[in-house]
């Protein structure tokens, strides 16, 4: 089945010991010439969670696979991609990611290694639970004058929209000392 939203990136590079600020110059110039290309939806760069561990990540989201490739295929990408691997100690590792995985992420942890989905689910219903419930309190009267098809669209949108931006971070760091126990190994 293809993949036809929006799409998250979890690039892992390991930096040269004194090359950081370089590595970091660098990928602040790659954000701003991704920023410019369309379907673009945003970036985030997590340092190294410890001295002894130079791995950075950087985590960036595109609209669909299409738009994803055009960037990944243009010459603005290529020419910084070849400077920035003149910097790390190994090939950088990629993962793309789709749907409600991208919503528990963290800092620090390994992105590309999502809690369990039991536990995924029930922080996801404790974070949607009272949205949907908030949502109905302050707009039901206004609300329930609406067709069905209309009502649906309009709770659904404002819902996600909250859970995408608002709650869901908010409920991964929350509810990180379960969802990420400490003992975990992290694949590597």
């Amino acid at each position: 089945m293809a993949v036809t939203g929006p799409l998250t990136v979890v690039v892992s590079r390991r930096v040269q010991r004194g090359r950081e600020a370089d590595f970091e110059m660098l990928s602040t110039a790659m954000t701003e010439r991704a920023s410019a290309f369309p379907g673009y939806l945003g970036a985030t760069m997590f340092r190294p969670a410890a001295a002894e561990d130079p791995e950075y990540r950087i985590v960036f989201k595109f609209r669909d696979r299409e738009t994803l490739a055009a960037w990944e295929s243009s010459a603005e990408r290529a020419e910084l991609l070849g400077e920035i691997k003149a910097l790390l100690q190994e090939p950088s590792e990629r993962e793309v990611l789709s749907g409600i995985v991208t919503w528990f992420t963290l800092p620090g942890q390994n992105p590309v290694q999502p809690p369990p989905r039991y536990k995924m689910t029930l922080v996801s219903w404790l974070a949607l639970y009272p949205a949907v419930t908030l949502v109905f309190l302050l707009f039901g009267d206004l609300l329930a004058r609406l067709p069905l098809p209309l009502r649906t669209l309009l709770v659904t949108a404002v819902v996600m929209l909250l859970m995408s931006y608002v709650l869901m971070p908010r409920m991964t760091r929350w509810f990180a000392f379960w969802l990420f126990p400490r003992g975990r190994s992290d694949g590597r």
